[in-house]
């Protein structure tokens, strides 16, 4: 087996050894997009349980500063939308600072995760160019070969120059798989900053309105008050 792969790497050429740096490029990639994005799927979920009590605990202080000392995507998200809070802007701009925040994580979730289907181009084009190339050096050999030979000779020669073509597609086809296995995983990590953005929201809205409902309630109250002394003193 491992005789088989040895000589089927030899035999292919100059252009085997490209196809093999682009193929171990791409698996550097992909193991270190996929640890990064486990790492941060992990991460936010336990940084939103935490901000997300802390909210709801109206320890608005507490939560900022978390956010200030976690740093990761989560917390940069939310924390964008506390800034907003402590300034005391609405619902809206909340909302938009949130969505800022989004915008600013997002680049670090979706780095080098294109890289693989590039990659993976660049390893077909390759196996592609070496197998065109091996068989002009056949078509040339056999033109000087002896006519009883020709049939035997092109047939081995062609048989050699597909391995880069082989190779190139070997290579590939495991990219673009991890590339959309990378893809649907980013894609998850953005819908649960989506969800939880929308949750903290709703926390920091069901808070502030509390208040404000409050506030009239006492205003209203005070008001029959006023207007009864006035209508006393005449009498």
């Amino acid at each position: 087996m491992i005789d088989t792969a040895v000589r089927f790497f030899q035999e292919g050429g100059f252009f085997m050894f490209p196809i093999a740096i682009v193929l171990i490029v791409g698996l550097i990639v992909a193991i270190e997009r996929y640890v990064y994005l486990s790492a941060q799927k992990l991460t936010n979920r336990r940084d939103f349980n935490r901000l997300h009590q802390m909210i709801a605990k109206r320890d608005l202080k507490g939560a900022l500063n978390y956010t200030q000392e976690s740093g990761s995507a989560m917390s940069t998200m939310i924390g964008f939308g506390l800034q907003r809070l402590a300034r005391r802007q609405g619902r809206e701009e909340i909302e938009y600072a949130m969505e800022e925040g989004l915008l600013d994580v997002m680049p670090r979730l979706e780095k080098r995760t294109q890289y693989l289907a590039t990659l993976a181009n660049i390893a077909t084009l390759l196996g592609l160019l070496g197998t065109i190339i091996g068989l002009i050096a056949a078509f040339t050999a056999v033109a000087a070969a002896d006519p009883a030979q020709k049939a035997s000779l092109l047939s081995q020669s062609i048989s050699v120059a597909m391995n880069t073509t082989a190779f190139g597609l070997m290579s590939a086809i495991p990219m673009l798989l991890i590339h959309s296995l990378l893809q649907t995983k980013t894609n998850e990590i953005v819908d649960s900053f989506e969800m939880a953005g929308i949750k903290v929201l709703n926390l920091l809205s069901d808070g502030s309105g509390s208040k404000t409902a409050a506030q009239p309630q006492g205003q209203n109250a005070a008001a029959p008050a006023q207007v009864a002394t006035p209508a006393g003193s005449p009498a």
